[in-house]
């Protein structure tokens, strides 16, 4: 080999990330908190979770975790998309509904009928005596001292924030400030993921070009909202999901910009491999999960501690459950 060609070689290497030189196992090590992990253990079933990297802002929470489901990643992507998780009781999501790109009242028609079990009522009792835990923006509130029947309101208000999120991102948002606590569900998301670094890097070029911590984004999002229980109360929410290829693996990004209580905002994120385990095409999962929650923020020692446990116990649950229905 001529030295030029070596040379030229040589500076080609250093233009490519590392990421995309490592092996998925080395990868994942470089950004999560897990380290070098038995690729074997997870094939068997097993899944690894634990606390996030410490974050500065008290409300602010996370919890990685990484599995490995026995399909190659384009079809547990395509698992990802056609999940409902109103099919599983013990995620507590009542209703779930696609919305098109440009969103209106129409598609929140399930509220018109919601379901009578003790999590709505909550949600209708707070709303009626307007709860300062309901987080909403001043004009927002305004809205539900007219006499409409309490979900005739919802409706307008979700309505109003989808249709922003598909015109501006989450910054288009309105701010929670109907109360004394002024969050911006745009500033919350970048500020979870700003506050754990090595997460920040793996994912900063898929993110900005989504809508969740910047503007309307490159990325087509698929839009949704539901209505969930959060702490035995029923919570309105309206989220936005995201993917990309990479390498002949993905990256996904599923954002919850919008919340009438429970957490401010929260945001789940995905790096997927593909390997072959046993002759077989699969996928290396890693997952972070984000959660923003001013309960949060008066947690102390051991009642964090029992927090971080009950999230990840949840998140255990849920992938589970995921990894079943993939699996299929």
């Amino acid at each position: 080999m001529k030295v030029s060609t070596l040379l030229r070689f040589i500076l080609l290497l250093t233009l490519i990330p590392a990421a995309a030189l490592a092996d998925p196992v080395s990868e994942m090590a470089s950004f999560s908190v897990f380290g070098k992990i038995d690729l074997s253990q997870l094939a068997n079933g097993q899944v690894k979770t634990a606390a996030g990297a410490a974050m500065s802002t008290p409300r602010y929470l996370s919890v990685q975790s990484c599995f490995v489901i026995p399909r190659a990643p384009t079809q547990v992507v395509q698992t990802m998309k056609r999940f409902d998780p109103t099919a599983h009781r013990e995620l507590k999501v009542y209703l779930h509904s696609d919305l098109p790109s440009s969103p209106s009242a129409a598609n929140f028609s399930k509220l018109t009928n919601p379901p009578s079990n003790s999590a709505v009522k909550a949600l209708v009792a707070a709303t009626e005596k307007m709860s300062p835990e309901l987080q909403l923006s001043r004009a927002e509130a305004q809205k539900f001292s007219g006499g409409k029947p309490v979900f005739s309101v919802w409706t307008e208000v979700l309505a109003q924030r989808a249709q922003d999120f598909a015109a501006g991102g989450a910054r288009a948002e309105a701010p929670y400030d109907h109360t004394s606590a002024a969050v911006q569900p745009g500033k919350e998301i970048s500020g979870l993921v700003r506050q754990q670094s090595p997460v920040n890097k793996q994912f900063s070029a898929f993110l900005v070009a989504t809508g969740l911590i910047g503007g309307k984004g490159s990325l087509k999002p698929d839009l949704y909202w539901e209505l969930l229980s959060v702490e035995d109360e029923g919570v309105l929410t309206l989220g936005a999901s995201y993917t990309r290829g990479t390498s002949g693996g993905y990256q996904a990004a599923d954002g919850l910009y919008y919340a009438s209580g429970g957490y401010y905002v929260a945001l789940t994120l995905y790096q997927m491999w593909p390997v072959e385990i046993g002759g077989r095409p699969s996928t290396l999962v890693w997952r972070g999960d984000f959660i923003s929650a001013t309960s949060l923020g008066e947690l102390h020692g051991v009642e964090r501690i029992a927090s971080e446990g009950a999230m990840k116990k949840d998140i255990s649950k849920a992938v589970a459950i995921f990894k079943s229905e993939a699996g299929r």
